[in-house]
């Protein structure tokens, strides 16, 4: 894989994170990774949120793309998680997704 121009790397380091929620979610589906339909999509996302999170690698910062990657993974499942399985909207839920964003975002303003 050739090294990424800087947005380059911000957009596959994105889908990465993308990738991450996918697999998250698809977990809850996979009952045990006793089904083997959602077994296969969530195991394939897992690889290719790691592929695509080593790719970005090759022209981010190691900690600045995983606490990225994570952040990413962690806002989306946590909204995906309220709309397809009921979870708690509390305020104090909410306010917290919200600093995790607002951290994505600040690193993503200091890293070049």
């Amino acid at each position: 894989m050739p090294v990424l121009s800087s947005t380059a790397a911000w957009a596959v380091l994105l889908v990465a994170g993308l990738c991450e929620i996918a697999w998250a979610i698809g977990l809850k589906y996979t009952e045990g990774f006793t089904r083997l339909i959602p077994s296969a999509w969530t195991l394939a996302a897992m690889a290719a949120s790691v592929i695509l999170l080593a790719w970005s690698l090759k022209t981010l910062p190691v900690g600045t793309a995983y606490a990225v990657w994570t952040g990413v993974g962690a806002v989306g499942t946590a909204i995906l998680g309220m709309l397809l399985f009921n979870e708690s909207r509390e305020v104090a839920r909410l306010v917290c997704i919200g600093l995790i964003v607002a951290g994505i975002l600040g690193l993503k303003l200091v890293t070049k």
